[in-house]
């Protein structure tokens, strides 16, 4: 396995992959000599370089995690492809639809598996919120909310929108399994010209289901919270808590349909539920289930295709923007 860039996720990736029994971790790759070196002072039997082609063309390693800028992601990816590794992409996958259209199809022609870093699909608390949904328990679903919003970390190449966008997104195309028919956004740039710094974005899926999604690097509080809302119970997932990721609200309006009298509604307060969760670190999770696809070749739950969907939301979220 190799690492191409090892900032803020990719260090991340380095400090995962090398831990697991069933990886050897080779080689990184980073432009930042820093960076390098620091990686050279903690992990000293891992190979660095400064060039990505020295991973490319090494027929030992099989699998690539690029963690480097976002508009980089294309051009390392289809290189590494075209040299027959299969690849992790941190999110997004590409800033296009286009190029993630053509990672897809090379991926497909040449058998590789292609994964992209959707992190909060692989969080437990994630996945205890799909078996809620799929059991019925919360019955029917009528809408979510998500806010993602912090000071920092401010980035030049690419907007809050395409920064922090992608987790939210992509959770709500994971709980739901469907893909909205409509999307709108509303946000402003004020620190860098035409970067948001904050977006409200709307997203309407069938069945009359709404998402919103808050996201902002330019908020005096750190929240990262979604809420759903079902017509027999309601839940809270708030990552910012250490133990009680997960609340379950018996909440809910009851509607009585009274023969001689128009419809009445009973509103019903019930009990909150705190389920205990295995938990686990979503990345160590996501790195294994890229390994797991790759010696078992099977196809990611978080594959090029997923990472397609959530870049076409995000396309449709830019050009509400420019029309506002």
């Amino acid at each position: 396995m190799a690492v191409i860039g090892a900032g803020n996720w990719g260090k991340n990736h380095i400090r995962t992959l090398s831990g697991m029994d069933n990886v050897r971790l080779k080689s990184v790759c980073d432009i930042d000599e820093e960076r390098l070196k620091r990686i050279n002072e903690n992990y000293p039997n891992i190979e660095i370089t400064n060039d990505p082609k020295d991973i490319f063309k090494d027929s030992s390693i099989k699998g690539v995690v690029v963690a480097s800028s976002s508009d980089a992601h294309f051009s390392l990816a289809k290189s590494a492809l075209d040299n027959d590794k299969d690849v992790l992409v941190e999110k997004p996958l590409t800033l296009d639809s286009n190029s993630a259209e053509i990672l897809i199809e090379k991926a497909e022609e040449g058998k590789r598996i292609l994964m992209v870093g959707h992190l909060l699909i692989y969080h437990p608390a994630v996945k205890k919120i799909k078996e809620l949904i799929k059991s019925g328990e919360l019955g029917e679903i009528y809408y979510l909310y998500s806010q993602r919003i912090n000071l920092g970390a401010i980035r030049r190449t690419e907007s809050s929108l395409w920064s922090l966008g992608p987790h939210d997104i992509s959770i709500a195309l994971y709980l739901l399994e469907e893909v909205p028919n409509f999307v709108e956004a509303y946000g402003e740039s004020y620190i860098q010209k035409d970067v948001n710094d904050v977006v409200f974005l709307n997203l309407h899926f069938p069945n009359r289901i709404i998402a919103n999604i808050h996201i902002s690097w330019l908020d005096p509080h750190k929240i990262r919270k979604l809420t759903i809302v079902g017509s027999k119970k309601m839940v809270v997932f708030d990552d910012m808590e250490a133990r009680e990721k997960i609340k379950i609200y018996n909440k809910g309006v009851d509607s009585i349909d009274y023969n001689s009298f128009s419809e009445y509604i009973s509103l019903r307060f019930g009990d909150v539920l705190i389920p205990k969760l295995e938990m686990y670190e979503p990345l160590k999770l996501e790195d294994a289930h890229f390994v797991e696809c790759i010696q078992k070749r099977i196809k990611p739950i978080t594959d090029g295709e997923n990472g397609l969907k959530v870049i076409k939301i995000l396309e449709e979220a830019e050009k509400s923007l420019r029309n506002k």
